[in-house]
């Protein structure tokens, strides 16, 4: 039988609605913030930005999945997913960039830098 990759691994970390943190968030695995944050967020994984969270932050993180609100930069190694319902303020350095019709991106995407890195990586193995 086939099944459907998982997108994201399990959740590590949790940031429910209603909760707020203000700081650095650094994590391995799979993070889902809900709630508000505000500081600097750096990830072995993926980071899930959830309907109507509220994120003001630095991010580097393999990848990332936008559903509510992110204003800040972006670095990721794999990819990044607006969904329909999010809206991301900033400027992102991402080899793939997805975005649903129905999110907002303002701002300025680099892919090629990305691209670079990640074929240096590469080499490096």
């Amino acid at each position: 039988m086939w099944e459907k990759k998982k997108e994201v691994e399990e959740i590590k970390a949790f940031l429910g609605q209603g909760a707020e943190f203000i700081g650095k968030l650094i994590f391995n695995g799979s993070v889902r913030i809900d709630g508000n944050f505000q500081g600097e967020i750096y990830g072995q994984g993926s980071l899930v930005v959830g309907e109507g969270a509220q994120v003001k932050a630095d991010i580097a993180v393999k990848s990332i999945f936008i559903s509510g609100d992110v204003q800040g930069n972006i670095e990721v190694k794999e990819k990044i997913n607006i969904h329909s319902t999010g809206k991301f303020l900033g400027d992102v350095n991402a080899p793939v960039f997805i975005m649903e019709e129905g999110a907002i991106f303002d701002g300025r995407a680099h892919m090629a830098e990305a691209i670079e890195k990640k074929k240096d990586a590469h080499q490096a193995d």
